[in-house]
């Protein structure tokens, strides 16, 4: 969870790297070919005992076993596509007509749209939630703020208000939309009361609250995120729009971005027909019969289809605040240049990210008073994660998991950095044998990391029957290639990270 400064990195021969990129594709390639063959051999039983749909595709069933893509895809085409254009063109009309209407217009929109689809008692919780914050908020007391929010995020697991509230539903999905909401309206709540303790405003509290309906009630963010903090939407918010406008760039802006958005949600929905791996993930018997080659396609299908999935969730509520003149939080990077704990969660959910920092990580201290600060301080932050997300019992493994990955890799960037051991390595390495040690050890980083995701997206039956194949049974014929190209991984994520800006 700390930040640092980006490693300089020594520049390896073209044709190594070159090496490294043929070897990480071709690996990519065939083993999604071997998962795809492995699915189209058992698609009979998988769509007896799965309930595969007819494809899009001709000649193609369609998995539809995760729940994430088939909720949001479903509520696409019900009203969120609808709704969000609304936004758009209220944003827009408002900028050129009447520009100091467009947030409380915006406003008013969100807080309708939320009404028709959550129901007048579903925003009644929220309208709770959002008056308790505010009021404990105005004690300027940050432990008093947060005992209230996680008090209010705790009832979303008490068992008879769900059952309350899912009789207000016709169906399962429309509760789980007030569940989301809820949830990420949560960090909403917990970021307007910690900035409101620390700095207060000058303003009015009728603005205040103003100000905080506009951020809770957002329509692009309402649901899902990307998350921002208050400090920032506001300040964005009340720019001039001479500072920020797009001008006649943003049409293009916009028929190049709704592009993208449409070939990401192509490659996903192509994933779901070409590889059925959310079915496979679900059975324990197809993970036991899965070659090699379709075992690992499987690890990367999951993690990849994760990464495209939020491309699409996160990329078109981005575009519309960027046409609102927001600065919304870089959409996530590829996973299979990930090679570290630490960069998994820098870059793939940056919002969620600067959150956790801002909010817990240095309040409690970070890395300003020692190791043992900076543990407990990580701890707490996963520790929430954990708690936001449900608390289950594969959600504690998958934190646990996470956070001893990022104790180790600070652990040894440390140790590495320490008078006793940097100069031995200064004196017997090369720049480019130190960059080549690095992606050695990162090689088996990204091996934990690719296993806690397993278990963060498939549960623990999967990270287990993973480790048992690979690490147990599979620790000289199955370990040794994987790492070796999980080594060619790291390096084509060193080589990107050397040319961020």
């Amino acid at each position: 969870m700390t930040s640092k400064s980006k490693a300089h990195l020594a520049p390896l021969p073209w044709t190594e790297i070159l090496a490294y990129w043929l070897l990480s594709f071709g690996s990519h390639l065939y083993s999604f070919y071997e998962l795809h063959k492995f699915s189209k051999e058992h698609e009979a039983g998988l769509e007896r005992e799965m309930q595969l749909e007819k494809g899009l595709l001709k000649g193609f069933k369609r998995d539809p076993s995760d729940f994430e893509w088939s909720f949001w895809t479903e509520w696409a085409k019900k009203s969120l596509l609808l709704t969000l254009t609304g936004h758009g063109i209220i944003s827009r009309l408002t900028s050129i007509f009447y520009p100091k209407l467009r947030v409380p217009a915006l406003t008013i929109y969100g807080l309708l749209v939320a009404s028709i689809v959550l129901g007048v008692k579903g925003v009644s919780v929220l309208l709770v939630h959002l008056v308790l914050s505010f009021s404990v908020a105005q004690l300027h007391r940050p432990t008093l703020s947060w005992v209230c929010s996680l008090l209010l995020l705790s009832t979303l697991h008490i068992q008879p208000l769900q059952e309350v509230q899912r009789g207000w539903y016709k169906t399962e999905e429309e509760y789980y939309l007030l569940l989301f909401s809820v949830a990420v309206c949560g960090l909403r709540f917990i970021s307007f009361s910690l900035e409101h303790c620390w700095c207060p405003q000058e303003c009015s509290g009728v603005v205040q609250l103003c100000w905080l309906f506009s951020y809770t009630f957002y329509h692009p963010f309402f649901y899902n995120g990307p998350i921002v903090t208050y400090r920032d939407y506001i300040e964005q918010m009340q720019r001039s729009a001479e500072e920020s406008d797009r001008g006649a760039s943003a049409l293009g802006y916009l028929v190049l971005r709704s592009g993208r958005i449409v070939l990401w949600w192509c490659i996903a929905e192509y994933m779901t027909h070409v590889m059925y791996m959310h079915s496979i993930q679900s059975n324990e018997t197809y993970l036991e019969m899965l070659p090699p080659w379709a075992l690992g396609g499987l690890a990367l299908a999951l993690v990849q289809f994760f990464y495209v999935k939020y491309l699409v969730l996160f990329g078109l509520p981005s575009m519309l605040a960027t046409l609102d003149k927001l600065v919304p939080p870089k959409l996530p990077s590829c996973v299979s240049i990930m090679y570290s704990f630490t960069g998994m969660w820098r870059h793939f959910d940056e919002g969620l990210y600067r959150w956790l920092i801002r909010y817990i990580y240095v309040p409690l201290g970070g890395s300003r008073h020692g190791p043992i600060y900076k543990m407990l301080a990580t701890a707490l932050a996963f520790g929430f994660v954990c708690l936001w997300h449900g608390g289950h019992d594969y959600l504690q493994y998958w934190a646990l998991m996470n956070w001893a990955g990022v104790l180790v890799e600070n652990g040894l960037k440390s140790l590495f950095a320490s008078p006793l051991i940097h100069p031995i390595v200064e004196q017997n390495f090369s720049p480019a044998m130190k960059r080549r040690s690095i992606a050695f050890l990162s090689a088996f980083f990204t091996a934990m990391l690719i296993l806690s995701n397993l278990v963060f997206l498939g549960g623990t039956h999967v990270g287990r029957i993973f480790w048992k194949r690979v690490f147990i049974q599979g620790w000289s014929t199955m370990a040794p290639p994987m790492l070796a190209f999980l080594y060619c991984f790291a390096q084509i994520g060193l080589e990107w990270t050397s040319r961020l800006p």
